[in-house]
């Protein structure tokens, strides 16, 4: 069953503030009530300084007494006695450079500092170009999330973010709104990342989609298994048929109002393996403790579908979640089978454990026969490769279309999420040959290059199209709690993608 919680992410009340700071202020219970105030190089500034006057503090007193660093992300808590102060805790917030990525490292560890608090009062980048405002409030949003916990009722929950949030000053208040909006489609994507496995399987995530569809103007289609095997889906039967739960697809149309007769059309793909034990080529024990993880490209997918009418995407956008769970049974798909792919496309099994993209390519397939989209992208967790070139700071992107894939990385450095351009290198395609297939999904012994190698067994799938991939492997997953970042699913892409989708015309 769909869980509205996990579906409505906890957020914040945000307001942008033209009124005086005393006056907001007053608006708020001091007992818990924190005042945000930047460092720069130069220490507290004078807008810092007239904050700290109105809750009784000198700034020279406080800049000689804390000692309190600019570093970025830097925040020093400064506590003040009950009485008939404005706010009841004043944080230093350092602010580095003064970069955009130095306003995202501040306002998440802000975020991370005002959790359970009830109000946030801040001047902190008011009057900053844009750019900056927007890395504000997105770090703010992201710093401040908690993910979903189970736990009885003897157990503590996680505090949660603060309630309200002001912002007073010279703020944009659409650039404020369209960020958080961002924020909440990574917190979305995060939240069904981290669901156990015993309740996220294929069907679950449909139902998912279905609720948001209906939330946020969608439509949605769901093909079930008997559907799948009737229109040819190979790729995804065989990767589910092991599972007690079966493969599901799903699609999601967002169709902007007042487009013109044909907008352009993007189809974004998401892998959605609900969980992966790897199949037959079984995953060591230590392998499998993050596959629940392993859907995280559909949860991107999904939660930006889920944004589009928010932020008024400009341009016409579909979804497609392969979803499959990669069990281990009698009926489980092995090593050298041949399958058959949707459109025909016949398919020599390497590996159980690079199961991804079968049921990718399926999608992909879909999309360039069925859809005829301008631009076709696929998102998703698909090799440890990826991880050993990039690590957790970025991910690799790989595209036929050097304007896509550059409008991609200027959306990733936009928003922090950074892209590095990856070859297809022709060279390497003759590792995928089979001797008994049309393609193997695989590269062969000595192939090497392994990201890439999917890349190309990918890109067979999406025909003459413009297409590009993302392989978030590496950062896709966070191992700690710290910065924007939670332990488990990141959400990594999400505000990327509708950056890059709010920027297409």
């Amino acid at each position: 069953m769909p869980d509205p919680e996990l579906l409505t992410p906890s957020t914040s009340d945000w307001s942008v503030q033209h009124r005086p700071l005393a006056d907001v202020l007053a608006d708020h219970d001091p007992a818990d009530l924190a005042l945000a105030v930047a460092v720069g190089g130069d220490g507290i500034g004078p807008a810092g300084a007239e904050a700290l006057e109105l809750v009784g503090l000198d700034a020279t007193v406080v800049q000689a007494t804390w000692e309190p660093p600019s570093t970025a992300g830097a925040v020093t808590a400064v506590p003040l006695p009950p009485g008939e102060r404005a706010a009841r805790t004043v944080l230093l917030v350092g602010m580095g450079t003064g970069s955009v990525a130095d306003l995202r490292a501040a306002g998440a560890a802000l975020g991370r500092a005002v959790r359970g608090r009830a109000a946030l009062v801040t001047t902190v980048g008011a009057g900053e170009p844009a750019p900056l405002q927007s890395a504000l409030a997105e770090g703010l949003a992201l710093g401040g999330y908690t993910s979903p916990r189970w736990l009885s009722e003897r157990t503590s929950a996680s505090p949660a973010p603060v309630q309200a949030v002001a912002l007073v000053g010279s703020y944009d208040g659409d650039v404020v709104r369209r960020s958080v909006r961002r924020a909440t489609a990574t917190m979305l994507a995060r939240n069904l990342a981290v669901v156990p496995s015993n309740t996220k399987n294929p069907a679950w995530v449909a139902a998912q989609a279905r609720t948001l569809g209906r939330r946020h103007g969608l439509d949605v289609t769901v093909w079930n298994e008997r559907e799948l095997r009737a229109q040819g889906f190979g790729g995804l039967l065989a990767v589910g048929a092991a599972s007690a739960t079966p493969p599901r697809l799903v699609r999601l149309d967002w169709t902007p109002e007042g487009a013109g007769a044909r907008p352009p059309h993007v189809v974004l793909v998401g892998k959605g393996i609900t969980f992966d034990t790897g199949g037959l080529d079984i995953k060591p024990a230590e392998g499998m403790l993050a596959m629940k993880t392993d859907m995280s490209g559909a949860g991107i997918v999904l939660s930006v579908l889920a944004a589009c009418r928010d932020l008024a995407v400009p341009v016409r956008v579909t979804g497609l979640l392969a979803l499959a769970e990669n069990a281990v049974g009698a009926a489980s798909y092995r090593p050298g089978d041949v399958i058959t792919h949707y459109g025909g496309r016949t398919v020599e099994i390497g590996n159980t454990d690079a199961e991804g993209r079968l049921v990718m390519a399926d999608a992909l397939a879909y999309a360039d026969l069925e859809l005829q989209p301008d631009v076709l992208l696929d998102i998703a967790t698909l090799t440890g490769a990826a991880r050993v070139a990039l690590g957790r700071s970025m991910a690799p992107v790989y595209a036929t279309d050097d304007a896509v894939g550059e409008a991609l990385v200027r959306a990733g450095e936009a928003t922090g999420e950074l892209l590095w351009p990856f070859p297809l290198v022709e060279d390497y395609r003759p590792t995928l040959d089979s001797d008994v297939a049309d393609i193997n999904h695989i590269a062969g012994l000595g192939g090497g290059g392994g990201s890439i190698s999917a890349a190309l067994f990918l890109r067979e799938f999406a025909g003459s199209r413009s297409w590009a991939h993302l392989d978030i492997a590496g950062v896709g997953r966070s191992d700690v709690d710290s910065g924007l970042h939670t332990k488990g699913g990141t959400g990594f892409g999400a505000r990327l993608l509708l950056h890059w989708l709010e920027e297409m015309r």
